[in-house]
């Protein structure tokens, strides 16, 4: 289970206010409560109006996908809908955004929510990257897709470190360097000034999701 809670309105007007053709998909997968095409639907609706409210107009584009974290039946699905969209917010889970930042490198794809917790109750076979800890403050709108603090060995929030070699990690060098990752995908976006900003330390009382007895 995944569980994920909405970003504030006013921070996803911030994020799309460059655009106005954006691709809103949803995610039928494993957040709860679920954040599908309903959901998908329904924040349109709230954006278009805050957008006016900024003498803004929007155009959305609203669609689902059953896992957004299938590379294949993402793509299968959401290509075919991407013509004229100039950005991307996805409702799933950080995983499901940073999936979906790989298949539209060429555009800015914006997480619609922040991720507190991912617990499965078995694991299949096979080898898997971690792309996510859920750190309930999500930074891919401003990364480039790429998250720094699962994919940095160093978690490191305003990188990069300096001891990369060859675009490998200095602790790993098996291991791509996220932040240089993160500087190529905002160069091919245009973006290298988000790289100046400051971004202040982790608030772990974000992390974790508390469930009632």
């Amino acid at each position: 289970m995944i569980v994920t809670t909405p970003k504030p309105l006013d921070e996803l007007l911030d994020f799309l206010s460059p655009y106005s053709n954006i691709l809103v998909a949803g995610c039928d997968g494993c957040t709860q409560p679920p954040r599908g095409l309903r959901e998908a639907k329904t924040l349109s609706q709230l954006l278009e109006l805050g957008g006016k409210l900024r003498n803004k107009d929007f155009i959305f584009k609203v669609t689902t996908v059953a896992k957004q974290c299938d590379n294949y039946l993402a793509a299968s699905i959401l290509r075919p809908q991407i013509n004229g969209a100039e950005a991307v917010l996805s409702l799933a889970c950080g995983i499901g955004t940073q999936t979906l930042a790989e298949i539209f490198p060429e555009l800015p794809v914006f997480p619609a929510q922040n991720t507190h917790f991912m617990g499965a109750e078995e694991r299949e076979a096979g080898i898997l990257e971690e792309r996510c800890v859920g750190c309930g403050d999500c930074l891919l709108a401003v990364t480039g897709g790429i998250c720094p603090v699962a994919r940095c060995s160093k978690g490191l929030l305003n990188g990069a470190c300096g001891g990369s070699k060859e675009g490998k990690c200095e602790l790993d060098p098996e291991k791509d360097c996220a932040w240089i990752l993160i500087y190529e995908q905002l160069k091919k976006m245009d973006k290298l000034e988000l790289l100046k900003e400051f971004r202040p330390p982790r608030d772990y009382q974000l992390s974790g999701w508390k469930v009632a007895p």
